[in-house]
């Protein structure tokens, strides 16, 4: 998911523009649609550059996609003090109503259940954050509790997406964000 500090400029700048024309690709078909072809030519970038960033357009996707799971790693983590239990962050609400713009995308990548390949990235990365938290805080259950809110997190988001779970994207901040509240406190 993270982007390297270190990276040579150039490779920056034309992944980035890689990624930019998928969003824009896919804000006009299905990702099973779009051809490299098509993405190379609105990048401005021969095929075989498209080859030496990216294994195939699923790759591609995933990276483009990679903010989100940043954002929603953010969201769950944006409140100090102590967390209302009922309420989510505005941030948390704000993430999930962020998501209309790319959301056949995300569903194409973050499968029902929160498997698919933009799942297990999310789910690596929250798990990740959510461990270091826990064990910031001397909590003996960490490995336990950050898997279940990675999986909890990415599950609910996933079934969202794809229409399983009704609900205003406030309405499902506050719902997961309980869901998650519960699990920290269950142990």
């Amino acid at each position: 998911m993270t982007r390297g500090g270190d990276e040579d400029p150039r490779a920056a700048r034309t992944r980035a523009r890689l990624r930019a024309a998928l969003l824009e690709e896919c804000a006009r078909r299905p990702l099973a649609e779009v051809g490299v072809a098509a993405l190379v030519r609105r990048a401005g970038v021969a095929r075989a550059t498209f080859y030496v960033h990216y294994a195939d357009l699923e790759a591609l996707a995933v990276d483009a996609c990679a903010d989100v799971v940043r954002e929603a790693v953010e969201a769950l983590h944006a409140w100090r003090g102590r967390p209302d239990p009922v309420r989510a962050p505005a941030a948390l609400a704000e993430f999930f109503a962020s998501l209309a713009p790319h959301a056949a995308l995300y569903r194409a990548l973050l499968a029902p259940g929160g498997g698919g390949p933009l799942g297990r990235v999310l789910h690596r990365d929250l798990r990740a954050y959510s461990l270091r938290e826990r064990e910031r805080a001397g909590a003996a259950d960490a490995p336990l509790v950050a898997s279940a809110v990675a999986a909890t997190f990415a599950g609910v988001l996933a079934d969202w997406l794809h229409g399983l779970l009704q609900a205003a994207p406030a309405e499902i901040a506050d719902q997961v964000w309980q869901l998650l509240v519960a699990l920290h406190a269950s142990r």
